[in-house]
């Protein structure tokens, strides 16, 4: 058994989250680390709401509300949205709490003593019309290096490249449209080139494990070319406080700078809501723990290059040496498990320029079972992907209802109607060995791609399995079994396919927990099958520092319960009554109807 960091992005705490979100990070994170359980692993699963930084100033203004107004409200509708789409976080906390601040402030603390900090003037950008420092990413111009017309002011989409505003050929303000005013103004960098040996280390290791998408390392790779300093503070009055610059309250730290520590304080919280205040250790200082980090691929810089190049400049592991702090050293990413971009039709999910589809709108009309599913069957893992209503709609009918849901229904019908209860298992025939034997083969081909982050492949495993207990039922031919002297007969093959419906269940329920519990009622299971997250209100646990929150709403959950990943033999006499579908068909005028809606 290993110990297993299951690492979600931070959902940045601006509004709801569309579906685009969720397919980079939400559904594959999750479809994991329940597999990891399953599979005996011992699974932490953290993250959390990124909260500060200069895009909630700028809604709350154009809200008429406060920043921690806008973050209060924000963190509870995504922790909502997560939870009810079945996302087993240990705790989904915050980046406004005492607890991260100290966190963050005890990072930077050591980086600076062990040298990897230094102090110097950048020309930094402002909102001519406010005098506010304007973030990197509401910067927009054309790259220096491969002419996109649509870089940001930190980096460029298009060809990877980090930059900086002033770089940009006719940067303008995405708020405003405006020329931002450039100022000279002293920051904290990280001294990023005195690391630079030591990540690409680290990179060449990764790539000769052979576990990275080659996606990922390759660009991970690339972007170490061109590493220079880069500032990890901003002239901004809603972020955490720099250590040593108390008298100057406009610092702050870069929110991205703070946000990819929420890892390490996440867990840390949650060792001390559990009064096992060092127990966070066994995932972030033991040489053999796992750590995989799950995001969309425009995080990878700040996940391949600056999170790990702040964790060797915490570890005392760069050209200037050094040594770690309190927290010990700190295990680096085993993985960086990042996904392409899910688009709606041809187009980027993007809430500002009006391509967006909700979390919320997609749970409230179809439920969580066919999003995961789509997710999982058709999302964005290697390459991008496209969301459309008519495959949703498709996926959903001819493989969740058509297959899966309707080799359920026939089977536990069949037993329903001819013996009400489980019933028991005669001689076997050659057939009935093959289909067994079958089904346990995919415990072996589903779990490895799992352990592998293929979720495609996987998940398409996993119904092929379900396609031979349908294929078995019609060769078999248990509804034509009448006479009593077939009666043994029908008993056997009923109680085999009952088997298989137990163990695909079992095949299935990583990437739809919710029907899993459902299916598991249907063959006389008691309790859920799969346990889910909740939702708790905890009180802070460092009120002296943090935002001042009393209490705030985290996810957290039991996952004690997780069924083994392995087949589970079905008991004779469990009464099985007569089902209701486990999945509801879509009508196609969904599709038109979706599409009006994007319309109007």
């Amino acid at each position: 058994m290993s110990k297993v960091l299951s690492a979600v992005a931070w959902p940045y705490a601006n509004g709801p989250r569309h579906i685009g979100h969720v397919a980079g990070f939400g559904v594959p994170s999750d479809v994991f680390s329940r597999y990891m359980r399953m599979a005996g692993h011992d699974v932490l699963m953290v993250s959390g709401s990124d909260e500060h930084g200069t895009p909630i100033l700028v809604l709350a203004d154009k809200l008429g509300k406060s920043a921690i107004d806008v973050v209060n409200t924000n963190h509870e509708v995504i922790a909502r949205e997560l939870a009810d789409l079945g996302c087993s976080y240990d705790l989904y906390t915050r980046t406004t709490t005492g607890n991260h601040y100290g966190v963050v402030q005890e990072l930077f603390r050591q980086c600076e003593a062990n040298g990897y900090f230094t102090t110097q003037a950048q020309q930094v950008a402002l909102e001519p019309a406010t005098g506010r420092t304007l973030p990197d990413r509401y910067i927009e111009g054309t790259c220096p290096i491969c002419k996109y017309a649509e870089a940001r002011g930190d980096q460029c989409d298009n060809c990877g490249n980090q930059l900086d505003p002033a770089d940009l050929i006719d940067p303008k303000s995405k708020i405003t449209g405006a020329t931002p005013d450039f100022v000279e103004t002293e920051h904290w960098f990280l001294d990023l080139p005195a690391l630079a040996k030591s990540l690409g280390a680290w990179l060449d290791e990764r790539e000769a494990s052979g576990t990275w998408r080659p996606n990922v390392i390759k660009f991970s790779q690339n972007i170490l070319k061109e590493i220079r300093p880069r500032a990890m503070t901003r002239d901004i009055d809603w972020g955490i406080p720099v250590p040593g610059w108390e008298d100057q309250p406009t610092k702050r730290f870069y929110v991205w700078f703070d946000a990819v520590i929420g890892y390490l304080s996440a867990s840390i919280e949650w060792a001390r809501r559990l009064d096992q205040p060092d127990r966070w250790r066994e995932w972030w200082n033991a040489p053999e723990a796992l750590s995989y980090y799950f995001m969309g691929k425009d995080n990878i810089v700040f996940h391949a290059q600056i999170w790990p190049a702040e964790l060797l400049a915490y570890n005392g592991a760069g050209d200037k040496g050094g040594e770690p702090g309190e927290f010990g050293t700190l295990n680096l990413p085993t993985e960086v498990v990042s996904s392409e971009f899910l688009t709606m039709g041809d187009q980027q999910f993007s809430s500002s320029r009006g391509h967006v589809l909700y979390v919320r709108d997609v749970l409230e009309r179809y439920g969580p079972d066919p999003l995961r599913y789509f997710i999982c069957a058709a999302g964005p893992e290697t390459s991008d992907a496209a969301f459309t209503w008519s495959e949703f709609v498709t996926r959903n009918n001819s493989e969740l209802v058509a297959g899966w849901g309707n080799l359920v229904n026939r089977t536990a019908t069949m037993v329903a109607k001819s013996f009400g209860e489980i019933p028991p298992r005669g001689e076997l025939e050659p057939v009935d060995e093959e289909i067994l034997a079958a089904v346990h083969e995919g415990f072996a081909t589903v779990g490895d791609l799992l352990g592998h982050h293929k979720l495609r492949s996987a998940v398409a495993a996993a119904m092929r399995v379900v396609a031979d207990v349908n294929k078995y039922l019609t060769v078999t031919e248990p509804f034509k079994m009448k006479d009593e002297s077939q009666r043994e007969r029908l008993g056997t093959v009923l109680h085999v396919a009952l088997q298989c419906v137990s163990d695909c269940n079992t095949l299935l329920a990583p990437f739809v927990p919710h029907a899993a519990n459902r299916v598991h009622e249907v063959l006389g299971g008691d309790g859920a099958f799969m346990p889910m997250p909740r939702i708790d209100t905890v009180d802070e646990l460092d009120r002296d520092s943090g935002a001042g929150h009393a209490s705030y709403p985290v996810i957290t959950g039991d996952y004690t319960t997780t069924p083994a990943w392995e087949s589970r033999p079905i008991t004779v006499g469990t009464p099985i009554a007569k089902p209701t579908p486990v999945f509801t068909k879509l009508d196609p005028s969904v599709v038109e109807e979706e599409l009006a809606r994007v319309e109007g």
